[in-house]
């Protein structure tokens, strides 16, 4: 693994080694906006059945890196897959996004075993193992699950959207949902370990709706259960670092920065990267935080707004990033300039 380490950028940085020219990889890379994802897509019966499917999973991870010289692959699965194996129904409404049987409208919470939960995960490890066998020269892997909170939203109230249900029962059920994240947090652990098993070099970790919450709501179910679930991956023996993207967290940032024990910070595209620079230790890896409305538009506000956020992060370890995922509406060829940018080639 040293050996891997020393020749992969992503993982120079993340261990903290500033590069004249930060890696490059973007959230939600293997997607709706290139075509032969969409053709790929369109030979599975549901979305779920894609993420269980190791060969077609493996195939969506390759598209994009045969199109763009990109440092680094992330598993393709969905952050859905945990509460499903530990027993919960989640299915997909086409145009609409996940949804499950919502948690608040029950009395009585159960869930399987998070062992057990792991085994039925095992297509994703194959996933895994495949990408890591596929990968060409030079590319790391990324493995990921959601956090804690993020998960526990979807099962609470069934559906995304806003998130007042879900809210509603930190203050109504503080005890129910306190053992729901605690629950979140041992599979989690588990699930990211396999990965690591499997062949992923680092792991990421979406927070995708820590925004909006009080500081003491916040350092509840997204602080301390991520701070959690790090030390529970350590415990278990794994060493791969850890990408923590709390989405929307403002001023929340510093303490989920200072108090969990992640590796390196997610920097979403309401954050200045002076911001979080200031408010992290010197050799954190920061990662950020182009906005992804640039990709659909294209022309001389990507290339400017490209060059902007190598500007803003220089002097320091970054990794070249979206603040949020690509959109569907985004195109390959103003990916591939955004990347040629990055590259030093344009």
């Amino acid at each position: 693994m040293a050996g891997r380490e020393t020749s992969l950028a992503l993982l120079r940085v993340l261990r903290g080694e500033t590069l004249e020219r930060p890696p490059i990889w973007f959230m939600r890379q293997a997607g709706r906006y290139l075509p032969e994802y969409r053709e790929l897509r369109s030979r599975t019966k549901n979305f779920l059945e894609f993420c269980y499917s190791p060969a077609v999973a493996t195939e969506a991870v390759m598209q994009p890196l045969r199109r763009f010289p990109l440092d680094a692959a992330i598993l393709f699965s969905d952050i859905l897959v945990v509460p499903d194996a530990l027993g919960r129904k989640v299915w997909f409404v086409e145009g609409e996004g996940p949804r499950l049987e919502p948690l608040v409208a029950e009395t009585g919470w159960r869930f399987d075993d998070p062992e057990k939960a792991i085994q039925r995960l095992s297509p994703v490890y194959e996933t895994v193992d495949r990408i890591r066998g596929a990968l060409p020269e030079g590319v790391a892997l990324i493995g990921f699950a959601g956090g804690p909170w993020t998960v526990a939203t979807y099962m609470l109230q069934g559906r995304g959207g806003d998130k007042d249900e879900a809210r509603c029962a930190v203050y109504e059920r503080p005890d129910e949902v306190d053992a729901l994240l605690s629950v979140l947090v041992e599979a989690t652990a588990r699930h990211l370990a396999a990965q690591v098993k499997a062949g992923a070099d680092c792991l990421q970790i979406f927070e995708s709706w820590a925004e909006g919450l009080p500081p003491a709501v916040f350092d509840r179910v997204i602080t301390q259960p991520t701070k959690r679930l790090v030390s529970r991956l350590r415990a278990l023996g794994v060493t791969a670092p850890v990408i923590g993207f709390p989405r929307g967290a403002g001023a929340n940032i510093e303490a989920f920065v200072r108090e969990t024990g992640v590796d390196a910070l997610g920097v979403d595209t309401q954050t200045p990267a002076a911001h979080a620079r200031a408010i992290t230790p010197k050799a954190m890896a920061l990662q950020g935080n182009l906005d992804p409305q640039t990709l659909v538009v294209g022309g001389p506000a990507l290339e400017r707004e490209t060059r902007t956020v190598l500007d803003a992060f220089k002097g320091g370890p970054h990794i070249f990033n979206l603040g949020h995922g690509i959109t569907p509406q985004a195109t390959p060829e103003n990916v591939a300039r955004m990347v040629a940018i990055v590259k030093g080639q344009a």
